[in-house]
């Protein structure tokens, strides 16, 4: 059996990874590490093979608590766990570069230690920064790390703590850059799930600036599987973009969600734009079809139609995660409370 290190296991993408890694690799056991922050929720862990699954609670930041969990001799860390919500980290970065830098190190020093065989560093497509409106450029992994904002500022330093890894330590590592998720049991600050959860209940859908801000979304479980060939294909030391080839403004995607849901466009309204607001993010995928022979496979439709499902079918979930801080969250944001 192999033995994987998955840290951010209990949030939205890194359970999404666990839970499809244990669906389809009958011969993987996983050690999911996580500090259970706001975004990291048990509940996105049911049902899951719990024979080949261990939990373990802590902070990617705890050098003893770290090497004390991961096994020696594993076959792969995945780094999942990040602090990553641009909103917060302009609030303050603090968390943000404590976590996505130092966590980064952290685990990457046990690492070495626990002759670790592969470790692969989830980025995210932010640290390269915004493409023109309607210019046709596209993101490579060749483009630079141009970050602008301390959220993707603290993923592009940690991409670099990566980078010196391997080649001061040789640590075979891989990097995977990847636009927007969404899918199932996503934390409602997020767009997609922000959205769907304030139109259910008939609430203001707060659309910063003009709305046309364009990103690139995929369906969390295709970015897990090339998340999971990157680690079986990709070269040792190499980035991969993945993308869905999916750019949609933001304004398109909540009409999208008011559509399916029946419920009109006038609950749209738009407030003061985000400070340092990336205009366009658009990847190139064309590294990760070739070499790792990685293809999406839901359509937005298909992923669309099954978010929303997924959400009118688990309103506990959401009731749940709604409830406490992340009221007074939203007030911060959106000048207003939830159910205003």
């Amino acid at each position: 059996m192999k033995k994987i290190f998955a840290t951010g296991g209990a949030g939205f993408i890194g359970s999404a990874f666990v839970r499809l890694v244990l669906a389809e690799q009958p011969d993987v056991k996983i050690i999911n590490y996580d500090a259970l922050t706001y975004a990291g929720n048990l509940e996105n862990l049911t049902g899951i093979d719990t024979a080949r699954h261990t939990f373990i609670k802590g902070d990617i930041c705890d050098r003893k608590a770290v090497l004390e969990a991961m096994p020696d001799s594993c076959d792969a860390v995945f780094n999942f766990a990040a602090e990553s919500h641009v909103d917060r980290s302009i609030q303050s970065a603090d968390e943000f570069l404590r976590t996505n830098i130092i966590g980064t190190q952290v685990l990457l020093d046990a690492a070495r230690e626990r002759t670790v065989r592969r470790f692969v560093q989830i980025s995210t497509d932010e640290v390269m920064g915004s493409l023109p409106d309607e210019s046709g450029e596209y993101f490579t992994e060749d483009s630079l790390l141009q970050p602008n904002s301390p959220y993707a500022a603290s993923k592009a330093a940690a991409e670099f703590v990566v980078r010196a890894a391997r080649e001061t330590h040789g640590v075979d590592t891989v990097i995977t850059r990847c636009g927007n998720n969404y899918g199932p049991r996503q934390f409602p600050e997020k767009l997609i799930p922000l959205m769907i959860s304030n139109a259910m209940n008939d609430e203001p859908l707060p659309v910063y600036g003009d709305g046309r801000n364009v990103r690139d979304w995929i369906y969390v479980d295709d970015h897990c599987r090339a998340i999971w060939l990157a680690y079986e294909k990709g070269r040792a030391g190499e980035v991969y973009n993945v993308g869905a080839r999916n750019e949609r403004q933001n304004v398109d995607v909540v009409q999208s969600i008011l559509d399916v849901l029946g419920k009109p466009h006038s609950l749209i309204g738009y407030v003061t734009d985000r400070l340092g607001h990336d205009r366009r993010y658009a990847i190139d995928p064309t590294k990760a079809e070739t070499e790792l022979g990685w293809k999406p496979q839901t359509t937005w439709d298909e992923g669309l139609d099954k978010t929303i499902n997924w959400y009118r079918e688990n309103q506990n979930w959401v009731d749940h995660i709604r409830n406490g801080e992340y009221r007074e969250y939203y007030r911060s944001m959106y000048g207003e409370p939830l159910g205003a």
